[in-house]
Order: structure tokens, then sequence, then C-alpha cells
């Protein structure tokens, strides 16, 4: 009896043993990749939400094709709420408990700056798909590798194109400026000082405000006064919102141009309808911009009818698409070789384009300001706009 309990107990074991063996051949078999971003306190946190699904709609192709290298594509998903603190402790996770190949984040710039170093320090590549500024790319640009690249707007990029508008559209060439007191309104000032005077032209007036002010009429007094005819702001969807206000309480319609922030529907709710359809703002896509995208769009709203951001739902799928080429390019996930691939992409088809060498070791900037759309709100829809200034733009008048 003894004997048979042992045998028992014995078998159990090994069979016990075998699956725990089986796991880690399991784990093995997969390339998970990590996405790291806000979708669900920030103001920002609408287009971590939309990136998600992108994200996700890659996966699954991916997978629908065989996966990569015969192996299945896990994503490993993270919140960072917004908070500079748990986007660094997910990073950790990711790279260490989860040991990712690759992450996709995050939404705000402020967490990719304050862990940056970690990815870097690991040797693990990302891309960031949602945050704009400047620095995230270049911080690392001189380093033997820099592990850190970008599909998405980039804030001197969009800026540039926004100024053009401006210049061609304004028939006084009376342009102005209104931003917030944050970083980056006040980022998005210099930029736009600088951008201006390559057109050799000076703002007529400089106007700022708190991100929590909703009247602004004393400020854009200022600017009606100075004769401008076209302002370009710099901050995010509800202060633009709160600035088409400002102009219907005072009945003053100039040209208004902003940043890919309205493309948030805090824009719409804040605003209404109708009066966001006031502004013009820059975008890396849209739902109308070629049959990719909108059969891209159909398929997310059938499963996400509510999603809000298809602009970054298409980053976040372009970010999948790029990393999935680089780990068969690099015949596997090692990060350094997986980083090495990324600088020496050949063609990779994207929802946004087709990327032709969208990487080098000196740019890792998958988009510039020649792939940026001009967009606007229409019946609650985002759509390209097309009229005749964006038809007369050309390569020379996109000064940055």
């Amino acid at each position: 009896m003894d004997n048979r309990i042992t045998r028992r107990t014995l078998g159990a074991l090994l069979v016990s043993t075998g699956m725990a063996l089986s796991l880690p051949a399991l784990a093995q078999n997969e390339i998970k990749i990590g996405y790291n971003a806000d979708q669900s306190a920030s103001g920002a946190a609408e287009l971590g939400l939309s990136g998600l699904y992108g994200f996700q709609a890659a996966i699954d192709d991916l997978n629908a094709q065989g996966g990569v290298l015969g192996r299945k594509v896990v994503g490993v998903v993270r919140d960072d709420a917004g908070a500079p603190p748990k986007s660094i402790q997910n990073m950790n996770e990711l790279i260490d408990n989860e040991k990712v190949a690759a992450v996709v984040g995050p939404t705000n710039s402020g967490n990719a700056l304050a862990w940056l170093h970690i990815p870097q320090q690991k040797k693990v590549p990302v891309i960031s798909h949602v945050a704009t500024a400047t620095d995230i790319t270049a911080r690392y640009a001189k380093e033997p590798q820099n592990y850190i690249f970008r599909v998405s707007m980039v804030d001197r990029e969009q800026l540039a194109l926004l100024a053009a508008y401006a210049v061609k559209a304004s028939k006084s060439k009376n342009i102005a400026i209104i931003a917030d007191t944050t970083g980056y309104g006040q980022a998005a000032t210099k930029d736009l000082q600088e951008i201006l005077t390559l057109h050799g032209i000076k703002p007529v007036g400089i106007e700022k405000f708190g991100p929590k002010d909703t009247d602004m009429t004393s400020q854009l007094a200022k600017l009606k006064a100075a004769g401008a005819d076209m302002i370009i702001t710099g901050s995010l969807a509800d202060a633009t919102a709160q600035v088409l206000k400002s102009m219907e309480k005072m009945d003053y319609y100039p040209g208004l141009l902003s940043t890919w922030g309205s493309i948030n529907t805090p824009l719409v709710n804040i605003a209404g309808p109708k009066l966001a359809e006031k502004t013009i703002f820059a975008a890396s896509t849209t739902e109308d911009a070629s049959d990719r995208a909108a059969a891209l769009h159909k398929r997310l709203v059938a499963k996400h009818p509510n999603m809000p951001a298809f602009v970054s739902a298409a980053q976040g799928y372009d970010a999948v698409m790029l990393i999935a080429a680089a780990i068969n390019q690099a015949g596997g996930t090692d990060g350094p070789k997986l980083q090495a691939a990324l600088e020496n992409l050949g063609a990779v088809q994207g929802i946004i384009k087709k990327y032709e060498k969208p990487f080098s070791k000196e740019q890792h900037e998958a988009l510039g300001v020649a792939d940026f759309h001009l967009a606007q709100w229409k019946d609650g829809r985002v759509v390209k706009l097309d009229d005749a200034v964006v038809k007369g733009l050309t390569a020379a008048d996109l000064k940055r």
C-alpha cells in the first residue's frame, strides 16, 4: 500500500514536473511587446486608449499571419494613469519581469522623459506612438546605440506645418500666438517664434493664459487690436476649446490653428460641435486619408464604438508593425540586434504610409512634417483638410 502511494505520488510529481518544465518552453515561444501609456487619467488618456486599440489590432494581424518568426506575439499592457512614478514602475516591470522585446508608449511626454534612461540602460527598444516632446528621441542621439524611436507627431515639425499654413492663409501677415503657461505651451511659443522668424515674420502679439483659465477675452482683445487675422495656439484640447468660446463671446473669428491635441474630444465636448469646426489642427493621418486608414477605422469602431482618436490608433498599429519587421530582420529579440535592425529597416507597410527606411542612426523619427496632414472637425468626425491653401503649400514653405 505504501509502495502504491509512493508510486502514485512519484507519478504525480513527474507529471507536475513535466508541466512545470513546459511552461518556460511555452513562454520562450512567445514574443512579448509592452504597452505603457495613460488610458484613464489625464486629458490625453483617450490618445493612449485609442493607441491601445491600434496596438492590439496589429498584434491580432501578426498572429493571424502566423506570428513573427513562427512565434506568437503577446501584448503586455500597463496603464500609467498619467503619473511619472507609475510609468517608471511599469517600465521596470515590463522589462525585468515580463521580458518584453520592445515597448510602445507613452501618452505623456513628461512620463517618457522620466524613464528614458531605463530602456536605454537595459537595451530594450521603445517606440513612442503619442508623446511629442522633441527631446524624447534626441536625448541619447550621441550614444553608440540610441534605443528610443518614435512614430508620432513631433512638436517642432507640426508647428512648422501650422506656421506654413498661417503664412499662406494670412492676408495681412499679421500672425499671433496664444499659449498656456505650461512647459508645453511655452515651448510651443518659443518654437513658433523661431519658425516665424524663418518666414521673415514677427508675431503681432504673443499672449498666454493659465491652463485652467476659461476666459481669454482680454488676451484676444489685444490680438484683435493688433490686427491678427491668424492665431496659432500652443495648448491642449480643453484649453483650445476655451479660446474658441472666448472668440465666440467677442464675435472675433480669425483663423485659428492648433496642435494635434485638438483631435481629442474635449474640444468638441467643451466648445460644442459647431464651434469646434473653427480650428484647424495637425494630424499624422485621418480616418479618410486612405483606404487602409478607412478599413482600420471601420474595424476598430465596430469593436470600440466610442473610440475617440483614430490618429493614435494608426500610430500604435504602425509602431507594432515596425517592431515586428525589426524582429524578423534581426532574427530574434536580442536588444542590440533589434535596435540595429530598426535603424536599417527596408520597406514596411503601415496605416499612415508605406515606410521606406523609416529610421537611421541619425534619425529616429519615422514621421516628419511632409507626412503630416491638416485636419478639422466636421459633423463630429475628424476629416482631412484639403483647401486651396493646403494645395498651395510646397516643401519650401515648411521651414523649421
